[in-house]
Order: structure tokens, then C-alpha cells, then sequence
């Protein structure tokens, strides 16, 4: 493994193993498929986060219910900020 400078980032070589038909298939159908896992990590870890976010939401929604007794669902304060703002 190794690492090299890329657009001001430092980037990680990463290796995975597939079978040798499907690289030939990818290749002769031009499919870039660094570019395709590079895409889809990006998404894994997009959707990793916004779930481990909505999930402390939650926590905090129920904290305010047991500290104030009531609390509007997500829907109802994305709304109300929304009508806040304009």
C-alpha cells in the first residue's frame, strides 16, 4: 500500500480481488471501474454518516421528550425552520 498527493489530498492505493472474466469483462467494455468502487465508497460512507446523524437526532429528540414532555417529529422542525427562514 502506498500513497500519493492528489489534488491537495493524500490519497491510499486499496486492493481487492476479483475474478479474472469480470476485469477482462470491465476492460473490454471500458468501464472505469477504480472510478465505480472510489463512487460507491464515497456512498457507503455518505449514507454511514447521515445514518450515525439522523440516529443522534433521535436521541436528542428523546432527551428534549423526557426533559420537556413533548417533541415535534422531524418532518414537523424541518418544516417549522423552513417557514422560520422565509
Amino acid at each position: 500500500m502506498f500513497t500519493e498527493e492528489e489534488n491537495n489530498m493524500v490519497s491510499t492505493v486499496i486492493s481487492i480481488r476479483i475474478d479474472e472474466k469480470l476485469k477482462k469483462e470491465l476492460e473490454e467494455l471500458g468501464i472505469d471501474y477504480a472510478e465505480l468502487v472510489r463512487k460507491y465508497l464515497e456512498e457507503v460512507v455518505r449514507k454511514e454518516k447521515l445514518k450515525r446523524e439522523l440516529k443522534e437526532a433521535d436521541r436528542i429528540r428523546e432527551e428534549l421528550l423526557k426533559i420537556h414532555g413533548y417533541y415535534s417529529s422531524s418532518a414537523e422542525l424541518i418544516r417549522e425552520d423552513r417557514d422560520d427562514y422565509h
